[in-house]
């Protein structure tokens, strides 16, 4: 039986900006070798498989990448939401649960002028590890960095469902990439798993795959800790949302937003959101063995 999926394009007010993202609304009822397979054909950054009972707000969800599954990422649940929201047809806003691999999230999703947007409920963060001081420069000169372009706070690992080492500059962020082939190791050391290099200034951030070869347009997972970080330490205020830029090189300028909840010193909860704009419709007429 072939198979109905939705492009669509989130963290984007426009087609063909954002980051892009394949959506089956309906469970394929495949191997996990077989979903892998499907993400990798279509080449996406992630594609995400949903299933639910008919009209019911609370949708189990697997996302994959071009690698692996993903226990957990912000972008595919984002564009999934809206993807339900716009076969449902309500005009009202909405609320749903998402049950992924090892948690449930919520997601509320409104219409707009262009789309929809959508925003999801990170959670508490989680403060896992500060960069030691002698070992800063190292981490910049991983990701190309002279120590002089970072910003005059900490290099701390931070979660919110997965774990990114946050690198602040001030300067240096078109000249930033991975030059280490063991990075994933690097990161490791303090218990992340991937690193996000953030202009504290511009609020503006890159990320990329441990081995440097593939930038991401926009990095929802990571937006969470951006602002748990910044608020954390009080360099945006809580309660306000603020705008997170990215993909401006990989010529796909995103924008992401995110709302620090509770005090600098004890957060509850980290909201980020974004549009996300309706681009293609496609059919899978045959399927991976």
């Amino acid at each position: 039986m072939p198979l109905h999926y939705r492009h669509v394009d989130v963290f984007a007010g426009k087609a063909f900006t954002g980051n892009t993202l394949a959506v089956f609304p309906d469970d394929p009822g495949l191997s996990t070798g077989q979903l892998l397979a499907i993400t990798q054909e279509l080449r996406h950054f992630e594609t995400i498989f949903l299933s639910r009972a008919d009209g019911s707000e609370d949708v189990t969800a697997r996302v994959f990448d071009l690698f692996e599954e993903l226990d957990f990422a912000g972008h595919p649940v984002l564009g999934a939401a809206a993807v339900l929201h716009e076969r449902d047809g309500d005009p009202s806003p909405r609320r749903w649960m998402f049950h992924l691999v090892d948690r449930a999230v919520e997601v509320t999703t409104r219409r707009t002028t262009t789309g929809y947007h959508a925003e999801l409920d990170q959670g508490a963060p989680e403060f896992l590890a500060t960069v030691p001081t002698e070992d800063r420069t190292e981490i910049a000169a991983a990701l190309n960095l002279p120590t002089r372009v970072l910003a005059d706070l900490p290099l701390c690992v931070v979660s919110t469902g997965l774990r990114y080492l946050i690198v602040p500059v001030v300067a240096g962020l078109a000249e930033a990439r991975i030059v280490r082939s063991d990075f994933a190791e690097l990161v490791g050391r303090y218990g992340a798993q991937f690193a996000y290099v953030l202009d504290v200034e511009a609020l503006e951030g890159r990320h990329w795959n441990n081995d440097g070869v593939l930038e991401d347009v926009a990095t929802g997972s990571a937006a969470g800790c951006v602002g748990a970080y910044l608020a954390h330490n009080r360099t945006v205020p809580v309660e306000e949302e603020f705008a997170l830029r990215q993909g401006r090189f990989t010529g796909r300028p995103s924008r992401l937003t995110v709302l620090p909840q509770g005090s600098p010193d004890a957060l509850h909860n980290i909201r980020v959101g974004g549009d996300v704009t309706m681009v293609a419709r496609g059919t899978l007429d045959t399927l991976p063995e």
